[in-house]
C-alpha cells in the first residue's frame, strides 16, 4: 500500500455498531474501521484520527477534542455517551399527544446545560382547526419572547418543512420528542435518500441492519448533519445537578441570589425577584411553575439548588 495512503487523516464518525465504526473521510468515502483499545470509546458524530490498514479498511489513532457530549447512565451510573459534538437539540411537539410544557421546559434546560442551540418544532398543526392552531400559538409564543425559535409543521400540508430544513442547515441536530409526536416521520421527510444512505454505510462497512439501529449520522440535503437512531430518538434529556436546572432557565438564571431572603422558596416570600419578574412580565408564570417542580424534584433526591 502506498505510504502516502498509511498517513493519519481526520475523518468523521458516521455510525458505531460494537467495536465496528464507519468513517467518513474529507472526500466524503465511508471506511469500515477499528478503534484503537487506549483511545476510549467513539460515538457517533465524533471527529476522530485515523489511518488506513487496507483496501476500504482503517483503524482510528484518536478521539479529537468533543464540543459536546450527549450521554445518559449506564447500569452502574456512569455516564455512556450516545453522541458527541451535536449544535442543536429539536424538541418536538404536537396538538396530540397533549404538549407538555413541563417535558419541553426539561429539554430546554438539559440543553442550555449541554451548550447547544434549542429549536422547537411543533408538528401536526393539521389536527387543529384555525381557533385551535391560535391558542396553541400564544401558548407558545411566552419561548418566542425568550429568544427560542419555533417552527409548525404539517406534513400532510406541506407547512413549515422548508422553513425546519433552513434551521438545521449547517448544524449537527438531534430530534427528541415524546412518542406520537411524529418523529419517525420527520426524519423520513428531511431524509427523503434515506435508504440510499443507509445503503452507501452498509455496502461500505458489511455492517447491514446495524445501520438502522444504532446512532447514526446522515447527511442533510440542505447542509448540515441529522444524527438518529430509535434510542436517540425516543432518548429523554434529564436534568441531574441544581447547578443544571438554575442555569437551564435563561430568564432565571440572572435572578437567582436577588431575593431579600437568602433562603426564598420563591413562593409567598416578600422580596422575591422571581415573583417581582412575573409582575413586570419578565418572566413567566408557568415557567416559574415548572421550575419550582424540577426544583422540588432534586430537593426530593437529596439536592437543593
Amino acid at each position: 500500500m502506498d505510504r502516502a495512503a498509511e498517513r493519519p487523516q481526520d475523518g468523521l464518525v458516521v455510525v458505531r455498531h460494537g467495536a465496528d465504526l464507519a468513517i467518513e473521510d474529507p472526500h466524503g468515502r465511508v471506511w469500515h474501521c477499528l478503534a484503537r483499545q487506549n483511545i476510549g470509546h467513539p460515538v457517533c458524530g465524533d471527529r476522530v484520527v485515523w489511518q488506513r490498514t487496507g483496501p476500504d479498511r482503517g483503524v482510528v489513532t484518536a478521539i479529537q477534542d468533543r464540543a459536546s457530549v450527549l450521554a445518559r447512565p449506564d447500569y452502574s451510573g456512569r455516564a455512556k455517551p450516545l453522541a458527541a459534538n451535536l449544535t442543536q437539540v429539536v424538541a418536538v411537539l404536537a396538538p396530540q399527544p397533549e404538549p407538555s410544557t413541563y417535558l419541553l421546559d426539561q429539554y430546554l434546560a438539559a440543553t442550555e446545560h449541554l451548550g447547544v442551540k434549542a429549536l422547537i418544532a411543533c408538528n401536526k398543526m393539521d389536527l387543529l382547526d384555525a381557533a385551535g392552531q391560535a391558542v396553541l400559538t400564544e401558548r407558545l409564543a411566552l419561548y418566542v419572547r425568550i429568544g427560542y425559535p419555533l417552527v409548525f409543521l404539517s406534513l400532510r400540508e406541506g407547512q413549515g418543512l422548508r422553513a425546519l430544513v433552513s434551521r438545521l442547515s449547517g448544524e449537527t441536530s438531534i430530534l427528541v420528542g415524546q412518542s406520537g409526536v411524529g418523529k419517525s416521520s420527520l426524519v423520513k421527510a428531511l431524509l427523503p435518500d434515506l435508504a440510499i444512505q443507509i445503503g452507501r454505510l452498509s455496502q461500505a462497512t458489511g455492517l447491514g441492519r446495524h445501520t438502522t439501529s444504532a446512532a447514526t449520522c446522515y447527511r442533510l440535503h440542505g447542509g448540515g448533519f441529522l444524527i438518529d437512531s430509535p434510542g436517540v430518538r425516543s432518548f429523554r434529556l434529564t436534568l441531574d445537578e441544581p447547578v443544571e436546572l438554575v442555569n437551564g432557565f435563561r430568564e432565571i438564571a440572572p435572578l437567582i441570589g436577588q431575593c431579600r431572603f437568602a433562603n426564598c422558596r420563591h413562593d409567598r416570600e416578600p422580596g422575591c425577584a422571581l415573583k417581582a419578574a412575573i409582575a413586570t412580565g419578565e418572566l413567566h408564570p408557568e415557567r416559574l411553575a415548572n421550575f419550582l417542580h424540577l426544583a422540588a424534584a432534586l430537593e426530593r433526591a437529596g439536592k437543593r439548588y
